[in-house]
């Protein structure tokens, strides 16, 4: 466990370096975003045995967000589409608003975590439920019968949830709505949470500017912690993020490295993160085409996630094409 030394001088190195974040161009990048066709959001990346799999929100009114789709491809330009990978048929407590997926492999079975209903308070049901399946393109059936998590803690809608696989081998969750974030350590079946040394469950781990979308990885020793910024239906939503030496944090704002750019796209948020191979990053994000101004309009891209020599993440150039309507 790094003492608060360690911490301390990392954030006091991290400060004072000498190092400059140019935007600069992304490289090798897709024939075109959007890479999906249709209104997706939300889009959670992951990598099983080689093949990329993003798992999006069907960006439509919450009442016809009652299922997810899922795509993959082996070369991050021609996309199989595997519909109806989850459906409402197999969770019965959850009635509308199919949000956000984190999918992940534990011991050779995937797990599926996403956020349904949109609950307002604590006295109604939803929040986030996770299926299973043996494979990545599913059917997911529920493990619980009930949401994982189905009520606020700390000021956090139950929504958005991102899962963490830690070196030490344990599990963790990061999620939250309403401008606060939590973050829990997940049993081995993830069935359930292991309370930390004080006995309690969740932790408040909001930084500054934080709204929504968390998303963790690891890179090089140094944890990122990444979030949306602005509201979604805007089009100055946005990611930022923090670094630190510790998945404890402390979570200090760097800086915002995705925004609109005009003629390209406006409301860019929302994203994962995936490493296709060695230092190799991609960030997977939705956007709105040019002059569309419709909440629901989204649509799914993927650009270049650049670091500069000490660590910082390059502010993204968005592809620079036209995002055409699907």
């Amino acid at each position: 466990m790094p003492t608060r030394l360690h911490v301390l001088l990392f954030l006091v190195a991290l400060a004072t370096a000498a190092c400059t974040t140019p935007r600069v161009h992304p490289g090798t990048a897709p024939p075109a975003n959007p890479i999906l066709p249709g209104w997706y959001a939300d889009p959670e990346g992951a990598v099983f045995d080689g093949r990329v799999w993003i798992y999006p929100t069907s960006s439509a009114r919450y009442e016809n967000q009652l299922g997810f789709d899922a795509f993959s491809s082996s070369d991050l330009v021609h996309w199989q589409k595997h519909p109806a990978i989850l459906d409402k048929q197999s969770f019965p407590w959850a009635t509308r608003a199919f949000w956000a997926p984190a999918v992940v492999r534990n011991d050779g079975r995937y797990y599926f975590f996403f956020a349904a209903n949109d609950i307002q308070k604590n006295d109604e049901i939803g929040g986030i439920g996770v299926g299973v399946s043996d494979s990545p393109a599913g059917p997911f059936r529920d493990v619980l019968g009930k949401p994982l998590i189905g009520s606020f803690h700390h000021g956090a809608q139950p929504i958005d949830q991102c899962v963490f696989h830690d070196r030490d081998g344990a599990w963790y969750m990061i999620y939250g709505g309403w401008g606060h974030c939590n973050i829990a350590q997940l049993n081995s079946d993830f069935t359930g949470f292991i309370p930390g040394a004080d006995g309690a469950i969740f932790r408040e781990v909001t930084p500054e500017g934080y709204v929504e979308g968390p998303f963790l990885f690891e890179r090089k020793g140094v944890y990122y912690f990444m979030w949306s910024e602005g509201g979604w239906t805007g089009p100055d939503y946005r990611v930022a993020y923090a670094m630190a030496p510790t998945i404890d944090g402390p979570w200090e704002r760097v800086g915002t490295i995705l925004q609109q750019e005009a003629g390209v796209g406006t409301g860019a948020g929302h994203h994962s993160v995936v490493r296709i191979r060695d230092d190799d990053y991609r960030i997977i994000y939705h956007r709105r085409p040019p002059g569309e101004t419709a909440a629901e309009h989204r649509v799914v891209c993927i650009d270049r996630l650049e670091f500069d020599e000490c660590g910082k993440i390059r502010p993204v150039v968005m592809t620079p094409r036209p995002a055409a309507a699907p």
